[in-house]
């Protein structure tokens, strides 16, 4: 089977500069062009040289030759989001969309690996885990493009929102790309072209892993992954579409096979309270350098952590990012908690109106000025007059969805010497390793 390529979706903006490091050919134009070139957004086109197109198409004529975006965001809603001129390899497609210009890097799957391999965590890790990671991200990939041209070919739409005036459930996966197969953020996984220096040990693993996917069940594994569980992974369905998938299920991270039931509130208080023994469970600064880039390390605590709002803080950020003005909050309730815990529907009690969100990124929305670190979290009152708290503390396990595999939990493995083939034994039960090309 031939190599896949991957259509990767960058940016969306009105005006756009970029460089073109070698010559590129322009389908569009029939033209070949090289430099620092300008594109803006004009009467539903692009405006590109004193013409207008509806596409704009530059295939290198070298694999040598790459092209800098200038001013990509990254990091986009979270904390640390910031800017940065960004490189690239493959071909260079800029799409004319309702309001902006669509930036889409073509490139083979196999480059782009490289790529998110480095994007994704330190490239010091060990290899093992770094092999791990490849055959996860391969996997993931793969499946989303699969589920792409399902949907296309049944044109079907995708479900991922149920509103009322009382109720909003949502979650975010595939309704925003239709134009490409992925973006190039955390929504999907970080893709930063050949902007994060690599090394030679990341090259090495792509090529030892070279079409290596997880299957199950003769399917491709819509493998998922996150920073830090906080010490039990969640299912798929509690963070996404209720649809169950046998190798993406509820484990302890660590040697032990005892698994709490942590939809239950009073066993979710006491799992989030006690800090348990786990692999993410550690402080070790060199095994957290492997994981995390240098902004990711401006996070210290994750895998329990705890956030203070007063009243008005909390009742204007609700009101803000809902669009609903509830009021005084009175209270916070989980309704429904997924295998680690983490909430997946949470009652918001107002003075003016209840309102009920859901699933887990929701509510890691509504709940902060970027993201909560996870759902997975308990709620403490304080100050409390007439009803009303003066003080809400947030008391919280793991970063990210926790669904999958674990990245600090992986990386702690291999350190401790697992093969890459443990490592995802571990994280995705009833699954196996198979060469697709």
């Amino acid at each position: 089977m031939k190599t896949p390529v991957v259509n990767v979706g960058i940016l969306t903006d009105t005006t756009l500069s970029f460089l073109l490091k070698g010559n590129y050919h322009d389908v569009a134009s029939g033209k070949c062009f090289s430099g620092e070139h300008l594109v803006f957004f004009q009467d539903g086109k692009i405006g590109f040289r004193d013409q207008l197109y509806s596409s704009l198409f530059f295939m290198p004529t070298s694999e040598k030759d790459s092209f800098i975006i200038k001013e990509v965001t990254i990091g986009v809603d979270f904390h640390w989001e910031r800017k940065e001129d960004q490189e690239f390899q493959g071909a260079l497609n800029l799409v004319a969309c309702a309001e902006s210009i669509l930036v889409i890097n073509q490139i083979d799957i196999e480059s782009y690996l490289i790529s998110v391999i480095s994007s994704e965590m330190s490239a010091t890790a060990t290899k093992e885990f770094l092999k791990a990671h490849a055959v996860i991200s391969r996997s993931w990939l793969l499946a989303q493009i699969e589920k792409n041209n399902r949907l296309v070919r049944i044109e079907e739409k995708y479900q991922s929102c149920y509103a009322t005036d009382e109720e909003l459930i949502h979650w975010y996966d595939r309704e925003d790309h239709i134009l490409f197969d992925v973006c190039a953020d955390d929504h999907c996984q970080r893709y930063q072209g050949i902007t994060r220096a690599s090394t030679d040990i990341v090259k090495e693993v792509i090529t030892e892993t070279r079409g290596e996917i997880l299957v199950s069940e003769g399917n491709i594994c819509d493998a998922r992954f996150s920073k830090c569980c906080g010490g039990m992974t969640e299912k798929f369905e509690y963070c996404w579409e209720p649809v169950p998938h046998t190798y993406l299920t509820a484990l302890r991270d660590s040697e032990e096979t005892t698994v709490p039931d942590l939809t239950q509130e009073a066993e979710a208080i006491r799992w989030i309270q006690e800090s348990p023994n786990a692999f993410c469970h550690t402080n070790n600064k060199a095994i957290l350098s492997q994981v995390l880039n240098n902004y990711d390390q401006e996070t210290t605590d994750f895998y329990r952590w705890e956030t203070t709002y007063s009243q008005e803080e909390l009742s204007e950020l609700i009101c803000r990012k809902s669009g609903k003005d509830l009021g005084d909050i009175l209270d916070l309730i989980p309704l429904e908690r997924g295998t680690s815990g983490r909430i997946q529907k949470l009652k918001i009690v107002g003075s003016k109106q209840t309102f009920t969100i859901g699933k887990e990124l929701e509510i890691r929305r509504t709940l902060s000025e970027s993201h909560l670190y996870s759902s997975a979290f308990i709620i403490e009152k304080h100050n409390v007059e007439d009803k009303v708290p003066g003080q809400f503390i947030f008391k919280g396990a793991g970063w990210g969805h926790g669904v999958g595999l674990c990245q600090i939990g992986a990386a702690v493995m291999g350190n401790k010497g697992y093969t890459y083939k443990e490592i995802l034994s571990h994280y995705f039960k009833q699954s196996e390793i198979e060469k697709r090309y």
